[in-house]
């Protein structure tokens, strides 16, 4: 599956948990949600992953964490937080960076309408 075929998926299923939840619960309870109902469709998902940074001979372990990583594709950072700032938008694009993945989208289940809770960043690698 394509990242834009994946994040049409995570869309959907974000969706549907906003539609039954609403705004105004915890991060961690949308990301289990978000987890629990991606892990139904079959995509491999991995949540809470700890990744490495590397600087010259420097390795540092656990230096990120990524809330979830879809198919080693896709990553989601998801918040619930009244907007998405350049602070935000900065933490996903670094991490596509430092994983070479080409498509993160931040979702913001604290938004009233879920869709203007959703941003997606591309990394021009």
């Amino acid at each position: 599956m394509t990242e834009n075929e994946l994040s049409k998926i995570v869309f959907e299923t974000g969706l549907k948990i906003h539609r039954k939840l609403g705004a105004g619960l915890f991060e961690h309870v949308y990301e289990e949600c978000l987890f629990y109902e991606l892990i139904k469709t079959g995509l491999f998902v991995e949540k809470q992953k700890l990744l490495p940074i590397v600087y010259e001979e420097l390795r540092i372990e656990n230096a990120f964490k990524l809330d979830m990583i879809v198919e080693n594709k896709l990553i989601l950072e998801i918040k619930t937080v009244d907007y998405i700032n350049s602070t935000h938008k900065a933490q996903l694009l670094t991490y596509l960076k430092m994983t070479n993945c080409k498509l993160g989208l931040l979702l913001n289940f604290q938004s009233d309408i879920f869709k203007n809770g959703v941003t997606r960043i591309v990394n021009f690698l």
